[in-house]
């Protein structure tokens, strides 16, 4: 630091040929701009200026030393405008990595983010495990946890989900609606492995909670495949309610039992700290969270059903 500031001392008294001047145009005091002079004389060990009661001119080899600083600084500055217009022009590739009803659920809304920043190339990773950001080489990452284990990375809130059961109009002509929680542990469930106890359900219902073991006639890593299941009338599907929600209002899925409450989740999008963020990141943080902002998706995602059968009155 000190040594940039000497040669900004001594570019600007070549420049402007007083030592006054350049303190003042540098917003330093005039003892202060010539110790800055002094110490870079001294540390090259060659005369730069001669001073004089009259003026100032530089010597042989200040000319050349003045030349190549001269050159050096606007290279500096140079640099300086292409990194601020990057910071508000975002370019290059944006790595952003969801599971595969996320990246299907904002893969419509790209063209909308590329059109507004053109100099972007969107890179999705598709993955239903959470893969470390920073080893990845990851920007943005879109999950269903309120927090990370790493400190080094943020978290920005999307919304929240609730998590209820379902099932297709074929199960429910075939078997019927479950009438209790109690029921579901001798009913054929679609259960997803990566859930916490995936095999015990605790719900709440106001003051009251409930917890069944459930046995699963189809488990999987991935909530399509049950979804798939589920449509097809194989069981009941416990799922978040937006990976459901088209098919509740569709009428291809039905909500059973959900005047009780599962744990809920929260969609977060991960990313490294704050400090100098890229604008790719920055804008497309900006981008998802006014999206989910102006669809009202946790209203949707967290309501209950009033016209499920096991409701109450």
């Amino acid at each position: 630091m000190d040594r940039w500031r000497e040669v900004e001392v001594f570019v600007q008294t070549a420049e402007l040929g007083s030592l006054s001047k350049a303190a003042e145009a540098l917003g330093m005091s005039n003892a202060a701009a010539s110790r800055h002079l002094s110490s870079l004389e001294e540390r090259l060990g060659a005369r730069l200026i001669h001073r004089s009661t009259r003026r100032l001119t530089l010597s042989e080899v200040g000319e050349g030393y003045y030349r190549n600083c001269k050159t050096f600084l606007g290279d500096m500055r140079d640099a300086d405008i292409a990194a601020s217009a990057t910071s508000l022009n975002p370019t290059g590739v944006l790595r952003i990595s969801a599971s595969l009803f996320f990246s299907v659920h904002i893969a419509p809304l790209l063209d909308k983010y590329t059109a507004r920043y053109p100099n972007v190339t969107v890179h999705v990773e598709v993955a239903n495990r959470y893969y470390d950001l920073v080893d990845n080489n990851i920007d943005v990452a879109i999950r269903a946890r309120e927090y990370e284990n790493d400190s080094g990375i943020m978290i920005r809130r999307l919304a929240q989900t609730r998590r209820i059961l379902t099932i297709s109009p074929e199960y429910r002509d075939k078997h019927g609606m479950p009438d209790s929680v109690e029921m579901l542990s001798s009913r054929p469930m679609l259960i997803y492995t990566y859930d916490n106890n995936p095999n015990e359900l605790v719900f709440r219902r106001g003051d009251d909670t409930a917890q069944v073991k459930v046995k699963a006639l189809l488990e999987s890593n991935d909530g399509h495949v049950l979804r798939a299941a589920a449509l097809k009338g194989m069981g009941i599907l416990v799922q978040p309610k937006c990976l459901v929600y088209d098919d509740l209002i569709a009428g291809r899925l039905i909500s059973v039992l959900d005047e009780w409450d599962l744990p809920r989740l929260q969609i977060n999008l991960a990313f490294q700290s704050r400090r100098h963020m890229s604008a790719k990141v920055r804008t497309f943080i900006d981008f998802l969270v006014e999206h989910f902002h102006q669809m009202d998706y946790e209203s949707k995602w967290t309501s209950f059903d009033r016209t499920s059968r096991s409701a109450p009155n």
